[in-house]
């Protein structure tokens, strides 16, 4: 049993295909096709049943593969540690953030973590939590910023900051004119934009305010127009006029003063907390750690850092 063979037969896998993960493993067909029949006499076992357009995985192959997708990553990571312990800090660092936290942090961290490790390009994906989630289980990225609760099998999560949530208001809307903060009851008969399903910000606000959805949902607007908007679209449509907004306060600038009125919202203001997830068995400790420097000596305006030493 060889590493080469542990790596075809997880190729194989995942294409359901000989000739593509051939393919993807830069070897011919044949070659790819013997050492994975020479794994299987080897074992004693039928890893794949050959069909004539693809290949299924048996079940006794399922837990093979998954416990071979260990063993190749741990490779790895044997090799990504000693280049580490001989100064070699390059290769590049994989990570994930969700769609309302990557345009408005990663612009802020990336300078400050370039100063800290020069020499590691950073390879960004924005997504939703459980895109990221996924990717971040099999290996396809090393961190993922993301918002808490965060509760996987083999993950560990640091803290970040929390931030609170911002209301905002057309400039040609009467709320915009009034100094004080906004209770809930003025806004409950307004039009409330929100993020589409999928977007842990919108369940987060729902949750916070149960009664703009209920009113909103009578009248099956959200639903219709505006599911499956970013923020920007959103805040472009506030200050357009088409209605009122809640927002990350992260997410918000000086330039956003031009466009609508940020309003402070009444009571207990509704937060969220940041955080950064990895891997337990993620080997790049030295990285890890410079990239946590990194988002700390960010200045990001409104939220509350967290301090470890508390």
């Amino acid at each position: 049993m060889t590493l080469n063979e542990l790596k075809y037969i997880i190729a194989v896998a995942k294409e359901r295909h000989f000739r593509k993960a051939s393919e993807t493993c830069f070897v011919s067909q044949p070659t790819l096709s013997v050492a994975v029949k020479k794994l299987e006499e080897e074992l004693g076992v039928v890893l794949f049943e050959r069909r004539k357009q693809d290949v299924l995985v048996t079940p006794v192959g399922r837990k093979i593969i998954s416990i071979a997708e260990e063993i190749v990553e741990r490779s790895q990571d044997i090799k990504q540690i000693a280049k580490e312990a001989q100064g070699d800090l390059s290769t590049e660092l994989k990570v994930g953030a969700i769609h309302t936290i990557a345009p408005y942090l990663i612009p802020k961290i990336i300078p400050i973590f370039h100063k800290n490790a020069p020499n590691v390009p950073v390879i960004i994906e924005e997504n939703y939590t459980h895109v990221l989630a996924d990717k971040l289980q099999t290996g396809e990225l090393d961190l993922v910023i993301l918002s808490l609760p965060f509760q996987e099998p083999n993950i560990e999560t640091c803290l970040l900051y929390e931030e609170p949530f911002k209301l905002i208001v057309p400039k040609e809307h009467p709320l915009s004119q009034t100094d004080t903060e906004i209770v809930l009851q003025k806004i409950e008969n307004e039009t409330i934009l929100l993020l589409g399903a999928g977007h842990c910000f919108r369940d987060q606000v729902i949750e916070a305010f149960p009664n703009l959805m209920h009113l909103n949902y009578q009248s099956d607007r959200l639903q219709k127009t505006f599911e499956g908007s970013s923020l920007e679209t959103i805040r472009y449509m506030v200050a357009s006029g088409v209605g009122l907004s809640i927002f990350p306060c992260s997410s918000l600038s000086e330039r956003d003063n031009e466009l609508f009125t940020i309003k402070e919202l009444s009571g207990p203001t509704p937060t969220r907390k940041i955080a950064l997830a990895w891997r337990k068995s993620f080997p790049r400790e030295e990285i890890l750690q410079r990239f946590k420097q990194s988002v700390m000596e960010a200045t990001i305006p409104c939220t509350i850092p967290y301090n470890s030493d508390k």
